[in-house]
């Protein structure tokens, strides 16, 4: 995926977010407020994820562009802070500790195998049935996997037996995203 946001606009779309969920968990609402920047009213796929001292503490995305990337921006923000099952909510003490990275994503392509991902490049959804893991393209890089393991932990993810994709049934699709967090764009006070 071509990285076709500047700079500004990658520091624009976190500002969004932390002040999107500032707001909710300060005052229970989202910010109503529009773009201008034709670039931000395009569907995406996009992923907000928060990190407390380097730990996942929230992830929630959607894979398919169902809405321009400033709404999904600000809806999977609020979503990644109270929404995420795995952890209880942020709270409004925490924010200061929290930095939040956005993954903006291409609409996944079905590939005939593993062979077809690159790890570091490609996220992947693994699926079979009602059964769906998906993991970001940048998940197997910080947790140091090869291919095996990364294809191997999308089917724990779905709910599989880690091996379910050697045995050929399951459906792999990838895609890639362009990823900025505050802690590569923004220096914190």
């Amino acid at each position: 995926m071509i990285d076709e946001y500047s700079q500004e606009e990658k520091i624009e779309l976190l500002k969004l977010a932390r002040k999107t969920i500032t707001r909710y968990l300060k005052e229970g609402r989202k910010d109503s407020d529009e773009t201008k920047n034709p670039k931000f009213r395009e569907k995406r796929g996009v992923f907000v994820t928060l990190h407390k001292h380097g730990d996942l503490r929230g992830c929630i995305g959607y894979p398919l562009p169902i809405d321009s990337l400033y709404r999904a921006v600000m809806d999977n923000a609020v979503a990644s802070s109270v929404e995420d099952p795995r952890f209880p909510p942020v709270t409004a003490g925490e924010l200061e500790e929290i930095d939040i990275e956005i993954s903006v994503l291409t609409v996944p392509q079905k590939v005939k195998g593993s062979e077809d991902v690159v790890v570091g490049r490609d996220g992947i959804i693994i699926s079979k049935g009602f059964q769906r893991g998906l993991l970001l393209p940048q998940v197997p890089v910080e947790q140091g996997w090869d291919l095996e393991e990364y294809i191997s932990y999308g089917c724990r993810k779905a709910g599989l037996a880690e091996d379910e994709w050697k045995k050929g049934n399951v459906e792999i699709e990838t895609f890639q995203g362009v990823v900025f967090g505050e802690k590569e764009l923004l220096t914190t006070g």
